[in-house]
């Protein structure tokens, strides 16, 4: 399998297996997995070289991330399965077992959940801070999203409406378009209408894999640079959520194949939600500090004037004595 792609006027041939292992009768290996396993590795490169700053002991971070990312990846998938209203045939399904498509079908917001419950659990047993942990776990996965966005780039998913600007067009996609006319407004037309139609107007759709990449990654190094200025702990984690939710609920207004709570999109009202909370503990936990920082402030300079005082008052005795 391979797909004719167009993004932003350059011609790509994408092939979503990369290669495949001698095992049984040839055990695929998809560069959708090996771009999740490269986001992750520079994860946890970032980690292994910031987390002096974030006051954590490697070995016992490292403890809670080997627990905690299996989890969320369940997670990611138990989320995409409730809210795309997807059934199971049978339990072995979830993992992708006798489905062709393999494990298919993540939600990232249950990936994220799942990992800061989890991560929040482990930290409790292995007696590390979590809101430390959550802070670095928090740069962590803007690596991790951002490079692994462009895997559902080699999947040819996670795209948007149709647009006349800038955008990507393939064989997959239009496939998808024809299969869902309602998503695109072409209700009613047929699959050579469709494509007269796209093909007549210039049309593409906007690329939200790009899009969210690039939002993810821009978020990392304004991110990384403003933890070194971090006034509390946990403060670089509502940071993250504030950032990704804002980003993504905008994108969200471009997909066509979000999940979906009623005729809400699930993403968009979880990024708005994220955003604002996060900005407002941000805004109070920060008063909070500036306020508790007058008072010492405030304590401090009675503390000096006692002193001025006191030494004015026994230099007078000392004068009268001397007298």
């Amino acid at each position: 399998m391979s797909y004719d792609v167009t993004i932003f006027g350059i011609d790509i041939t994408l092939k979503p297996v990369a290669f495949t292992l001698p095992i049984g009768d040839g055990w695929d290996v998809y560069w959708y997995g090996i771009i999740i396993a490269i986001g992750f590795l520079g994860a946890l490169i970032y980690a292994y070289t910031n987390y002096k700053r974030f006051n954590l002991n490697i070995d016992r971070a490292l403890d809670v991330v080997l627990v905690t990312v299996p989890v969320a990846i369940l997670c990611a998938r138990a989320y995409y399965i409730i809210f795309d209203g997807e059934k199971l045939e049978s339990f072995g399904e979830f993992f992708g077992f006798g489905d062709s498509s393999g494990f298919a079908g993540l939600g990232i917001y249950g990936g994220v959940i799942g990992a800061f419950v989890t991560g929040f659990i482990m930290c409790k047993l292995r007696k590390v801070k979590f809101t430390d942990m959550f802070d670095i776990a928090s740069l962590g996965f803007l690596i991790g999203q951002g490079v692994g966005r462009w895997g559902n780039f080699v999947n040819q998913e996670a795209f948007g409406s149709l647009t006349k600007g800038p955008g990507m067009m393939s064989n997959e996609v239009l496939r998808y378009i024809i299969s869902y006319p309602e998503n695109f407004g072409l209700e009613g037309k047929t699959a050579y209408e469709i494509s007269e139609y796209i093909t007549t107007n210039n049309l593409s759709v906007h690329p939200c894999f790009f899009y969210e990449s690039l939002w993810c990654l821009t978020g990392f190094v304004v991110i990384h640079f403003l933890s070194k200025k971090r006034k509390f702990s946990g403060e670089v984690f509502l940071m993250y959520l504030a950032w990704y939710g804002f980003g993504r609920a905008i994108i969200e207004t471009l997909r066509t194949d979000s999940l979906m709570i009623g005729p809400f999109k699930v993403s968009l009202l979880l990024g708005i939600l994220l955003c604002v909370a996060s900005i407002t503990l941000i805004v109070i936990i920060r008063k909070k500090l500036n306020e508790k920082q007058a008072v010492y402030e405030n304590v401090f300079d009675e503390e000096i004037e006692a002193e001025e005082i006191i030494e004015t008052v026994t230099e007078g005795e000392e004068n009268v004595q001397a007298d």
